[in-house]
């Protein structure tokens, strides 16, 4: 059978620019203590509010414990192993609360090695796999490719862009297709998001005005509402069935 892909990550392409939010009513003390809109939104999944845009159907993790070996070779210049390691690492301890847990490694993926743990996952850099994205997932061989080229484009047009949030971000959402969410969010704020449908359709957000308040409204971790369709998919939730649109 041909390999399975899934929608690769693309982050937002438009700069947004910064809002001018008044505090007058509020004391320093307590504007500080209160969470923002996007905060809120990352943090707790209210019931009724998961949604998809329909591109997929959420099913179980490829394996029931995944174990993502990374070979740094051909990786982009400005990211050093370690800094990769660490969003990996990041990544999968987050994913991990959905009842599947995540390990990271370092090293080559031989045919012995993959064979041998149904749960192996190759992270790798390449500019064929990732098909002119910033990376893209094959659940079928178990691969997670990122785009050196991808990354090398952001930091010549934008080099003061944090380019860490976008390979954070963008580990985090692949990922999220390995544990089983093969519809894409329309939440804006989920990982496993994306913003628009090209079609005149966009995401979906507690308060639309808050998308003009960062550049990137996109979490770089699964939010809660990730976590809830995982936990769903890979049967973590006695009595819940795979999340759907």
């Amino acid at each position: 059978m041909p390999p399975k892909f899934v929608s690769s990550f693309r982050p937002a392409k438009r700069v947004l620019h910064a809002a001018v939010i008044s505090a007058a009513l509020l004391t320093p003390a307590l504007a500080e203590a209160q969470p923002s809109v996007r905060e809120q939104e990352m943090a707790e999944c209210r019931p009724g509010e998961i949604s998809t845009w329909g591109d997929g159907k959420d099913r179980a993790a490829v394996a029931t414990k995944l174990v993502f070996v990374y070979d740094h070779r051909g990786a982009a210049p400005q990211f050093n192993e370690r800094a990769v390691l660490t969003a990996l690492e990041r990544a999968a301890e987050a994913w991990s609360a959905c009842g599947v847990p995540g390990l990271v490694v370092r090293g080559e993926m031989t045919p012995a090695l993959m064979a041998a743990n149904p749960g192996n996952v190759l992270v790798l850099w390449s500019d064929a796999e990732t098909r002119g994205s910033f990376a893209l997932a094959n659940l079928t061989q178990r691969r997670l490719a990122l785009s050196p080229a991808g990354f090398e484009l952001l930091k010549r047009r934008n080099p003061r862009h944090p380019a860490g949030e976008t390979l954070q971000m963008t580990i985090s959402h692949e990922m999220g297709h390995l544990y089983g969410l093969m519809a894409h969010s329309r939440r804006c704020v989920d990982v496993t998001s994306y913003y628009d449908d090209g079609k005149g359709q966009h995401c979906l957000a507690r308060d639309p005005s808050q998308l003009k308040t960062v550049t990137e409204y996109r979490a770089q971790l699964p939010t809660a509402c990730d976590i809830q369709r995982c936990r769903a998919a890979n049967g973590a939730d006695k009595g819940k069935g795979p999340a759907g649109r």
